[in-house]
Formats: structure tokens, C-alpha cells, sequence
């Protein structure tokens, strides 16, 4: 395998978030289009500097990332549309960094969002997947809920992890949460309260499962030197990976891509994952969660439920994981769960954490998992981000 180009003087910055409610009568289009004048007011940018743009969002159709441009009065001489949903903020980031170095566009506007009137999961769901809806549908089950309860079965079968193991990183990402003013989840939980849950599809219980909203999320790419001419603070990109389709030869999911790349993306990165102030892992359900602790390297083959039991989680503690809460707790509006992880890493690597700051943040690893396709989730991604300097 030849040798993979570094990201060097490509700046992560300007991370923004549209709040997030539970139920919405705005459209998908009204959520991206707040986050980019967001972008440009927090940027101080105007409409027209923008030549680059990333989309990502469930709910667009009819419209295309073409389409939306009009929509929002954008003329950009780059543009792309990642359909990955929870992988598309890391494969994002990837493609804005490419375009920069390779003076494609010189500002792209990464952006992901989603709606969430009373009927559309149920909409996304039908049209989510030819595959799942022919596999699940005759036995009268749709949505993820029931792919998630197959996984997390066959991995606490498997490993011999607990409820208990999965509600401790529940209940840690709540804490965290607890401190974040975007969460939707306001009070505390117990591992009681966790384990008490009425059951949605065994073995998930009700605070395993992430809940749909609507909100959006985004965050500029440039290159270094442009971010400090417009006093930006920013993330320097170190290394990224991204994998689709990984070990099709497994059964049933039991690891994903970033098993397969994970030395390359350290090697890239100059840096490993005891160097990791902070980690922002894809959690739409904690089995995941788990899965990709082992996978990218923070503990041994086999040793996750070690690794579990040995550290708190909390922003304040061992290993701060989804230091606003994650999608467990903050909610996952569509597409932006992808992008939740970014920006809350860039919010902590800049200083600037709405909720709990990790003391002295230096590095941080985001990651991503999307399309859960029946029996798997197809794309995975991760990358290692630095603080950089104003």
C-alpha cells in the first residue's frame, strides 16, 4: 500500500450547531440553511467566500445538493453530497481537506441536518434501504431497534458484557450532558434507572436507544494560513480513514473498518491512542460504542469489558468519551449525528466547550458509523484532530 498524503496546513474551524427540538414543521432545508448563516456569522465571512460545500442530510428529496444551492443563494466551484449518515462528518471533512490542499476551494462549508415532523422517521425508515426493508418488513419489523437488539445480543453472548457495562457509558455520557445547553436530555440518570427501563427490543431498553430530532450541524475548511488571517480559532487535521463495506465475510458485525485501518490512521497521525484527550465516539446504540473502543486500538483484542469497568467516561474522569452527551443523550437529528462529534472535539481542541472543558485538550479522535444495512452499519471513519493555534 503506497504511502498515504498527510493533511498538513489543513484548519478544522468555526464549529456551529443549530439547537436541537424534538418534533420540527421546518424542513431539512431550513436546518442547513440556519447552520451555514451561522458559519458566516460566527466566521465573519460573507456569502460569497464560501466557494466550497459539503451536504448531508435524510431528508432533502426531492432536492440534491444542487438543488439546495439555490435554495440557499450559494455558488460554490466545489461542491459534493455525502449520503453516509452517523460516517458522513468524518468523510466530510476528508473530502473539504482534499479539495483545499489541491486549491479546489479554498473555504468549504461542511453542513449536515434534519428534520423530524411527527411522521418522517417512519418515512426515512421505508426508504432507507432496499435491502432492509425486504430482509425486516416481512416479519414485521422496521427501523434500527431491531438490527441494533441482533448486534448487541450476539456481542454481550459473545464477550459476556453486561447491561450493567453498556448503562455505565449511558450514564456517563448523561453526566456529561447534563452540562451541555443543547441536550435534550435535561435530568440525571442512574444505573438504576437505566437498567429499570421498559424494554423496546431485547436486550435495549429504552435509554439504549437514540432518539430522532431535528437540528444541524457544521464547521469550515481552510487552509492554516487563511484561518489566522481571519483570526480563527482552529483544529489542525492530523489523520483521517474511512472504510465501506468492511469484513463482509463476518457472520454477524462484530467489529468494523476501523480495524482495518486504524495503524495507518495513528501512523498518519504521529500519534496514538494514549495521546487522546478526548474521544468522540458514534453512539447511536452503546454496543457500537464498545465495538469501536476495541477496534480503534484503546485497549487489546478481547479486553474491551476491562477497558469499560476501568473508566468513568466523564469529561472530569478517565477516557472523556462524548463530552456533550453524545447522540444518547443529546439526541441524533438525522444526518448531523455525524457531525455532532466533530464539532463538539473542535469546540474542546479550540477552548471553547459549551458544556465541560477537558482540561488542556490537545488531541481528540472523532469518529463515525452509518447505514445499518439488516444485519451491519456499511461505513466507518474516524479521524485525530490537535489544537492548533489562533
Amino acid at each position: 500500500m503506497s504511502a498515504r498524503q498527510g493533511y498538513a496546513g489543513v484548519a478544522v474551524a468555526v464549529p456551529v450547531t443549530v439547537p436541537y427540538v424534538r418534533y420540527s414543521t421546518r424542513s431539512a432545508h431550513w436546518f442547513i440553511a440556519r447552520a451555514l448563516a451561522a458559519l458566516l456569522q460566527e466566521s465573519g465571512l460573507r456569502k460569497e467566500e464560501v466557494d466550497g460545500m459539503c451536504v448531508s442530510g435524510f431528508l432533502l428529496f426531492p432536492d440534491t445538493a444542487v438543488g439546495l444551492m439555490q435554495h440557499l443563494g450559494v455558488t460554490p466551484r466545489w461542491l459534493d453530497h455525502i449520503p453516509m449518515g452517523g460516517a458522513c462528518g468524518v468523510v466530510a471533512l476528508r473530502r473539504a481537506a482534499r479539495a483545499v490542499q489541491a486549491g479546489d476551494a479554498e473555504i468549504v462549508a461542511c453542513v449536515a441536518g434534519d428534520t423530524n415532523h411527527v411522521d418522517s422517521f417512519r418515512h426515512t425508515i421505508a426508504s432507507f434501504s432496499q435491502f432492509a426493508r425486504d430482509a425486516v418488513y416481512p416479519y414485521g419489523s422496521g427501523g434500527p431497534n431491531a438490527s441494533f437488539a441482533f448486534l448487541t445480543d450476539y456481542f454481550m453472548r459473545t464477550t459476556g458484557a453486561t447491561r450493567e457495562d453498556f448503562g455505565k457509558l449511558c450514564v456517563a455520557q448523561r453526566a456529561n450532558a447534563l452540562r451541555f445547553p443543547y441536550a435534550l436530555f435535561k435530568k440525571p440518570l442512574t444505573l438504576a434507572e437505566y437498567l429499570a427501563a421498559r424494554p423496546i427490543a431485547e436486550p435495549l431498553h429504552l435509554f439504549d436507544c437514540v432518539m430522532p430530532c431535528a437540528g444541524a450541524e457544521a464547521f469550515l475548511v481552510m487552509s492554516e494560513s487563511r484561518a489566522r488571517a481571519l483570526a480563527l480559532p482552529f483544529a489542525r487535521l492530523l489523520g483521517t480513514i474511512e472504510r465501506h463495506n468492511a469484513f463482509p465475510e463476518d457472520a454477524i458485525q462484530m467489529r468494523g473498518g476501523w480495524a482495518l485501518d486504524r495503524d495507518a490512521l495513528y501512523e498518519q497521525a504521529g500519534v496514538g491512542p494514549g495521546d487522546m484527550d478526548l474521544v468522540e465516539l458514534y453512539d447511536d446504540y452503546p454496543v457500537i460504542t464498545a465495538m469501536q473502543l476495541e477496534d480503534l486500538g484503546f485497549c487489546p483484542r478481547g479486553a474491551v469489558l476491562e477497558l469499560l469497568r476501568s473508566n468513568t467516561f466523564t469529561v472530569d474522569g478517565t477516557l472523556p468519551l462524548n463530552t456533550s452527551g453524545g447522540q444518547l443523550s443529546v439526541g441524533q437529528a438525522g444526518a448531523a449525528g455525524g457531525y455532532l462529534g466533530m464539532v463538539e472535539c473542535l469546540r474542546q481542541l479550540t477552548d471553547r466547550a459549551l458544556g465541560a472543558q477537558v482540561p488542556g485538550a490537545r488531541h481528540g479522535l472523532v469518529s463515525g458509523f452509518g447505514m445499518i444495512n439488516y444485519d451491519r452499519g456499511l461505513c466507518s471513519g474516524a479521524a485525530v484532530l490537535a489544537a492548533g493555534a489562533a
